[in-house]
């Protein structure tokens, strides 16, 4: 089976090396600020996961399929194991393959989401339904796109998230993440596979105060499967932790990091 293309982007070129996985409709370069920031102390590798920005589209978008695709182009791309940090779908994600592939993983940073069924599926239902909805062919420039889209989508700032997927060829408009499949296959992403295995080393689980996605009956299996897990919550911050809280996160980030074992 052909490991999918992962498109990346580094910054920094000094410290140790962090991987950073985005969540559904993202992509690596949603946490250019926060590796900029991060900078000089650590170096930052900024992930298109498959089926999302300039990575290959697949045809099977589960958690286990995905991690082995990063952890064979991590094995490929970089010497040593290295720290992973993932937000939401990412996040999962990262869990997965620090309990598939430990080897290439040091410390694990987990934001705002559990090893568990996501019970908010239904909002990414709604917004992948929106996008569906919106007419590409009738769209001669980006904001037309926007003014459908806000029929459907209220938030603006949640408008501008979901349009960076909207790119534009020498044919009209078209969507770089592979919304179809994600949006047939959102029950796997709302979901969490069934491991037996345990990652020993230490992770962090950021959680922001005002999300649903972290819940006290997610601790027992966090704490299964991460025994060294540190829970850190971000108070004022809804589930896009890294984006509403960025300098509160950043300094969650950079102190468990840096931290001496």
């Amino acid at each position: 089976m052909t490991t999918p293309t992962i498109h990346a982007k580094e910054v920094g070129t000094s410290g140790a090396r962090v991987v950073w996985l985005h969540g559904l409709f993202g992509q690596g370069r949603n946490f250019t600020q926060i590796a900029k920031a991060l900078t000089p102390d650590l170096r930052s590798v900024l992930v298109d996961l498959p089926n999302h920005g300039k990575s290959a589209w697949t045809d099977d978008p589960s958690y286990e399929a995905v991690a082995d695709s990063v952890a064979d182009w991590l094995s490929t791309a970089y010497d040593g194991p290295s720290h992973l940090v993932g937000h939401s779908m990412g996040g999962k994600v990262a869990m997965v393959l620090a309990l598939r592939r430990p080897e290439l993983v040091d410390r694990l940073v987990v934001a705002d989401i559990s090893p568990a069924v996501s019970e908010g599926a239904g909002e990414f239902e709604h917004l992948l339904d929106s996008l569906a909805r919106i007419d590409l062919d009738s769209i001669e420039r980006r904001a037309e796109a926007d003014a459908q889209l806000a029929q459907w989508v209220r938030d603006e700032r949640v408008r501008g998230f979901l349009l960076q997927n909207l790119r534009t060829t020498k044919d009209g408009f078209t969507w770089q993440a592979n919304l179809a499949l994600l949006r047939r296959e959102l029950g796997i992403i709302g979901g969490f596979p069934d491991l037996d295995a345990t990652f020993d080393h230490p992770v962090l689980w950021v959680a922001g105060e005002r999300s649903d996605y972290v819940r006290p009956e997610h601790v027992e299996v966090m704490k299964r499967l991460f025994p060294r897990t540190t829970s850190v919550t971000i108070k004022g911050a809804g589930h896009w932790v890294h984006s509403e809280k960025p300098e509160a996160f950043t300094s969650a980030v950079r102190a468990f990091l840096l931290a001496r074992r």
